[in-house]
């Protein structure tokens, strides 16, 4: 109705009549007058308005279509890779008579392992999504590459995109979800995660847990820029070298990862904000830069002495100290009760419902007051699975300094290491560094997971048993040391203790637990 009367509107203004065939008008004059309009724009306007509320209406009742048909757990579109379709006779009468189908989403034998595998690097290394493709192409016949839509556009192997659309779709958690991208109305982008329509609860065989799914949402967030293989980036020919710390190094002021830039043969992190964008605190002339091996220098101490050393335990700090094996055991204790109470409901739910087979003919009032008490018991158990799910989230979350333990003794120099060796080690570290110009001090922070400490022990154990030749890296080091003694000498590791979990033995590195190490 806006355009139309938009134009109308125009029209009128260049002496031009707007006219329509299903209304009554005139050309000439009318006993020397203008012909009167308002009849005739009075039936225009109420036609105008009744066909926007069909159009509006009609849309209305397409989207509550979809919404119901994503609630019933029906499939929208081609399915996603790792699933295929399972076709099902339409619920409707009259169109199941016609043979119409919907579409429901069962597991792929042969798609399902890339998609576990790509998790799980995601999660663990937290690679790269052309990294992760890289890695499924070695081996094709395990990990089939996708086909679109048009069989002529396939590439034939894995590529960035593909890997993308696999970690970012939220059906492999078991759930049926639509409007996740627009269309239209945002050119094929992301709707805000709100604006989901998802099922209540899971309608086909999940892939990956929602926890795990989450997870890897907040790894795209840390990636998100910063491509996690070794080499220069392809994508700028004038580019001549990768920097070490890219990913992981931080302004302590606004927040920005800070970029590697490359003068007189020397590496350096340059922390850049646009003009208008610099926050409060941050140095007055907006931007400032720091040599790579400054950074190194101190990093190389915080993780031989607070990672790696054997005294990292006691540098830990007194708040890990104090968390003494009591504490463990109680939460553990309330996990095992909550467990057991849980079997105990269910086997009543099962007992009470065998009672019934002792009597031939049980009355109403009995089966009423069976069925009464079975939805207690089911409430209950309901209840107690909430209870249990509550109190393994807060052992994941609780400080586990045991997790130290699973990580090799050692010294370790990540300047000397391979670029992929070196990246592999923080990535399994999930370790941030951030830089504080005012204070000319940076933060190292290392956190280990228990789902994850496996990952992490197994890089640990690559860098720290490199043999290195000692005397030529002391030489090195201060020769370069004597060029730039006087760059960043207040720098320092600041060792503090965050947040770990409990219940992790060395043994068994993948049971839970979280320690962050500051």
């Amino acid at each position: 109705m806006y355009y139309s009367t938009t134009i109308e509107h125009r029209l009128e203004q260049a002496g031009v009549r707007l006219l329509a065939s299903d209304e009554p008008f005139q050309l000439g004059l009318v006993d020397g007058r203008k012909p009167k309009r308002a009849t005739q724009l009075l039936t225009r306007r109420v036609k105008q308005t009744l066909s926007e509320f069909y159009v509006v209406d009609m849309l209305e009742k397409s989207w509550d279509g979809y919404a119901v048909h994503t609630e019933a757990g029906y499939n929208i579109g081609k399915p996603c890779y790792g699933y295929r379709a399972r076709h099902v006779p339409h619920p409707v009468p009259a169109k199941r008579a016609k043979g119409a189908k919907k579409t429901f989403l069962e597991v792929d034998s042969a798609q399902a392992p890339a998609v576990r595998k790509a998790y799980h690097w995601r999660i663990t290394e937290r690679l790269g999504y052309q990294a992760i493709a890289d890695r499924l192409n070695r081996d094709p016949a395990t990990y089939p590459p996708p086909v679109p839509v048009d069989p002529k556009r396939a590439v034939g192997h894995w590529t960035s995109s593909n890997v993308r659309d696999v970690l970012t779709n939220p059906k492999y958690t078991g759930h049926m979800v639509w409007n996740v991208r627009g269309r239209k109305s945002r050119g094929n982008q992301f709707n805000p995660v709100e604006e989901w329509i998802w099922s209540a609860q899971p309608v086909h065989e999940a892939l990956v847990t929602l926890e795990d799914w989450l997870q890897a949402q907040e790894i795209s967030k840390h990636r998100f820029g910063s491509r996690s293989t070794s080499n220069t980036n392809v994508k700028h020919p004038q580019t001549k070298r990768s920097y070490l710390l890219r990913t992981y190094l931080f302004c302590g002021g606004c927040g920005r990862r800070m970029n590697g830039k490359t003068r007189r043969g020397h590496a350096y992190y340059v922390c850049a904000p646009k003009k208008g964008y610099v926050p409060e605190g941050h140095p007055a002339a907006g931007s400032f830069w720091i040599r790579e091996d400054a950074i190194v220098a101190k990093l190389n101490e915080f993780l031989s002495a607070h990672i790696f050393g054997s005294y990292r335990r006691s540098l830990l700090g007194d708040t890990a100290r104090e968390l003494g094996a009591a504490a463990k055991q109680e939460r553990q204790q309330r996990i095992d009760a909550l467990r057991r109470e849980i079997d105990d409901t269910t086997r009543m739910i099962k007992n009470l419902v065998r009672s019934l087979a002792l009597f031939d003919r049980p009355t109403k009032d009995l089966v009423d007051e069976v069925n009464d008490e079975r939805d207690t018991l089911h409430k209950r158990k309901g209840q107690l699975e909430a209870q249990l799910a509550e109190a393994e989230e807060q052992n994941q979350q609780t400080v586990n300094p045991d997790l130290l333990d699973a990580l090799p003794m050692g010294e370790v120099q990540v300047e000397e290491l391979p670029e992929d060796v070196a990246r592999r080690l923080f990535e399994a570290l999930r370790l941030e560094l951030r830089y504080c110009k005012s204070t000319n001090r940076v933060k190292c922070t290392v956190t280990l997971l228990g789902p994850t400490v496996a990952a992490a022990r197994q890089a640990a154990h690559e860098a720290t048993i490199l043999p290195f030749d000692r005397d030529r890296r002391l030489e090195r080091r201060n020769r370069e040391n004597k060029k730039g003694e006087d760059v960043m000498s207040d720098i320092s590791p600041v060792p503090i203790l965050a947040v770990p979990s409990a219940g992790f033995e060395p043994a068994t590195p993948a049971s839970g637990g979280q320690c962050s190490i500051p």
